[in-house]
């Protein structure tokens, strides 16, 4: 993935200093170094590289540390700000409306991935509750309005284009004037892909901005342009005066810095990142979660959004925690979400210590390994699912007769029960807790950080590593340890979005 490696280098630096049998200026000045390079090397704009390593150097100011501080600390502290100074432009973009019509109009580059991104962008807002439409407005490009059309069918999306007019200024205007009447609330206006040598293009671009007047021009960004971005950028800012970025093929394999040069240069805010080519391959952009992300430190603030977006039916499953019970098919429609929340990829960049674990499996790998517990379950019947599982103990054949219903092995089949075990064991010690969220309690509220610790031990004992929103520990699923490091708090705060907080939160009230 872009900056993958970037973040790897940095993190790896910052972690070989704090690792050196001496902590002296000199082991400071060499992870600069290693910092600056991995930077200049992905891309990031020189000027912007030496501004960030000064930056650090007088955050620390080494020789002036006194003897027994945490020189450690202070120094990851300021490699992380200094990062998140670089990408945050200081300037907050527009905020759409409910109740009102928002025009938003797309630039940028032929080929950066404005028409995939604009359906993605209109789905993201349709999730969160706006009616949103699509205006293609790009007659230059031969087939633009299919794949709009196409994309918009898909996400259900309603949209307007021509195949007969050739004026894109025309069809811009008529399709926002249409929506506005038929009180849409968010207006998506794709435009044609143009150069900033150009100079008919970037006329067109103006005209269609008077036309539709927009509240927010939004520019995509291609993250592999590399040292391009820059002029580029500045070109359109110059002409289109955009408010926001969107950075698009983040998943690909190239550098990537140089789309974020491009925010310091025109002091502009990323609002989105395109991690991929389907349509929920798109995160909301905050400074401070990509640093951290791209640091390997997680993203639970992007978890929990991603999760709530989704909008989860957890219902009965929480109708059977409550009488202390997990079945079968309560352990089969938590697989199911884990399979919707997106590639297991990009879950481990917000999950700390979860894209450890994933070293050497990739996306295709787990998704299948996902698949194959679910084909488990669908070889059931409905005794079996609506079961705690002892059945299958009492009753052995029946895992050799579902193993080869689902074209799987016995032993993952017995994996597969045994997690359930597990997750009914602990349902059963929790019984009336997930109740008490229900009726607005919350059963962490009232613990320490030392009640908490203990929770997490009672959770990992049991092979319980704390997976997101009382799910069964991915890590379990995929054959790995649990995931170390994960803020108690955070673990329920996501739990709380997914509608089985009581479950996990009740793991502080275990056996005395």
């Amino acid at each position: 993935m872009v900056l993958q490696d970037l973040g790897r280098r940095i993190n790896a630096a910052v972690t070989d200093l704090g690792r050196a049998p001496t902590l002296d200026e000199k082991a400071f000045d060499g992870m600069l170094k290693e910092i600056s390079n991995a930077l200049v090397e992905a891309d990031v704009n020189v000027k912007l590289v030496a501004n960030l390593r000064k930056t650090i150097k007088n955050t620390v100011k080494f020789h002036e540390l006194p003897p027994h501080a945490n020189k450690k600390r202070l120094i990851q502290k300021a490699v992380f700000d200094a990062l998140v100074d670089i990408v945050n432009p200081h300037q907050n973009a527009y905020q759409a409306k409910k109740g009102k019509s928002n025009v938003i109009m797309f630039v940028g580059l032929q080929g950066a991935g404005k028409t995939t991104t604009c359906t993605k962008l209109a789905r993201w807002y349709q999730a969160r509750g706006f009616k949103t439409c699509l205006v293609c407005a790009d007659t230059f490009r031969a087939g633009a309005f299919d794949q709009l059309k196409q994309n918009a069918t898909k996400a259900k999306i309603p949209y307007y284009g021509s195949l007969t007019q050739t004026d894109p200024v025309v069809v811009a205007r008529d399709g926002v004037e249409k929506f506005k009447k038929e009180k849409f609330e968010i207006i998506i206006v794709d435009t044609s892909g143009r150069h900033h040598q150009e100079d008919a293009l970037f006329a067109e671009m103006v005209e269609i901005q008077s036309a539709v007047q927009p509240h927010q021009t939004v520019m995509v960004l291609d993250a592999s342009i590399g040292q391009a971005a820059e002029a580029q950028s500045r070109a359109f800012k110059e002409t289109a005066d955009f408010g926001a970025i969107i950075i698009t093929k983040t998943d690909g394999a190239a550098a990537g810095g140089g789309a974020i040069s491009a925010v310091a240069a025109t002091h502009t805010p990323i609002v989105f990142i395109g991690t991929g080519e389907h349509l929920l391959d798109l995160e909301k952009f905050n400074p401070e979660s990509f640093v951290s992300k791209l640091l390997g430190m997680g993203d639970m603030q992007g978890l929990v959004e991603h999760v709530q977006s989704l909008k989860l039916d957890q219902k009965e499953t929480m109708k059977n925690v409550a009488e202390g019970k997990f079945t079968v098919r309560n352990m089969k429609e938590q697989i199911e979400n884990i399979s919707r929340m997106g590639p297991l990829s990009k879950l481990g960049g917000m999950v700390p210590g979860l894209s450890g674990l994933m070293q050497g499996m990739d996306d295709e790998e787990g998704g299948m390994k996902l698949k194959r517990m679910v084909f488990i379950c669908d070889s059931m019947t409905n005794k079996e699912l609506d079961s705690d599982g002892k059945i299958f103990v009492q009753e052995p054949t029946r895992m050799v007769r579902v193993a080869r219903g689902s074209g799987t092995s016995v032993r993952e089949v017995e994996e597969l029960l045994s997690q359930q075990g597990m997750m009914a064991q602990m349902a059963k010690r929790m019984k009336g807790m997930a109740g008490a969220q229900g009726k607005g309690g919350n059963p962490m509220a009232n613990m320490s950080k030392a009640q908490q610790a203990a929770a997490m031990k009672r959770m990992q004992a049991m092979g319980m590593g704390g997976g997101p929103g009382g799910m069964p520990d991915l890590s379990s699923l995929m054959g790995g340890g649990g995931m170390g490091g994960m803020d108690m708090a955070k673990i329920q705060q996501m739990a709380q979005s997914m509608g089985l907080g009581g479950m996990l939160g009740g793991m502080g009230g275990g056996r005395r």
